[in-house]
């Protein structure tokens, strides 16, 4: 029998999406008849497993941390408000009462980023900024938050003025937790970029990925409610290739003035 570890967990927030994932992975592994493996190992390591059979990353971490060290399986087509065809963006939020009303107008402000190495909340937001910065900097000072409903809350509670939010997880909790985003409103939005990939071991050849991502196709299909609930109505075959636009979001940024963020 397949067995292996997955975990869905990018996207847990709120209840009902946590909940959706699970039962979405409970009916792929009844479609692979597969055994599911539960581990404690942190998103780093799980990712890099011999026994991973199958989770989802971030787009970056994918070209630089993980690259030639996982196989890709697919990406999902997200029926959000600001996702589309496999693809989502970085939506910058304000607080409402802010009286600024233009990017430029948030130049030397502070910054709130999830993670150094997350697409939505840093590579995204610096590709946004570069065009702007100045001497090397947008931000007078940068704030890590450790995750988008952190850099949420900190905004509420001033902690902080603008925060680059993925969209998917903006639309989930507006559609279910709006009161996690109300007192906040949308600056602009960044260039898009393709949906966050689902992964497996490099040790699982290209045809049983394929197989992976017509299971995961096909749970869609067995549990509509738990499709609806996660808004995905399709996992797209994905290549390296989708993602290197991230990479040449970096690069541009670089070539801005803006390699980083931090200082």
């Amino acid at each position: 029998m397949i067995q292996g570890f997955a975990e869905l967990s990018m996207y847990t927030a709120p209840e009902r999406v946590a909940q959706a994932s699970e039962a979405w992975l409970a009916r792929i592994f009844e479609v692979l008849g597969a055994q599911r493996l539960h581990s404690a190992l942190d998103l780093p390591e799980l990712w890099l497993s011999n026994q991973l059979l199958l989770a989802q990353t971030c787009g970056y971490p994918l070209m630089t941390l993980l690259r030639g060290k996982v196989r890709l399986i697919g990406r999902p087509v997200y029926d959000l408000p600001n996702s589309a065809d496999g693809l989502h963006c970085s939506l910058l939020l304000v607080r409402a009462d802010d009286p600024r009303r233009s990017l430029e107008d948030f130049l030397g402000s502070h910054g709130l980023v999830n993670s150094e190495d997350s697409n939505s909340g840093m590579n995204l937001l610096r590709h946004t900024l570069a065009p702007l910065q100045q001497n090397g900097r947008f931000f007078s000072q940068v704030s890590l938050t450790g995750g988008h409903r952190h850099s949420l809350r900190w905004l509420k509670e001033r902690r902080g003025d603008i925060a680059a939010i993925d969209s998917v997880t903006f639309d989930y909790l507006a559609r279910d937790a709006s009161e996690e985003v109300s007192g906040l409103r949308i600056l602009t939005r960044t260039a898009h970029g393709p949906c966050l990939p689902f992964i497996t071991a490099l040790s699982v050849d290209v045809a049983q990925a394929e197989v992976i991502r017509h299971a995961m196709n096909q749970a869609l299909s067995d549990l509509p409610d738990v499709a609806q609930a996660l808004a995905i109505s399709q996992v797209l075959a994905a290549h390296e290739d989708d993602y290197q636009i991230l990479l040449d979001y970096e690069r541009q940024a670089g070539e801005q003035g803006l390699p980083s963020l931090t200082f």
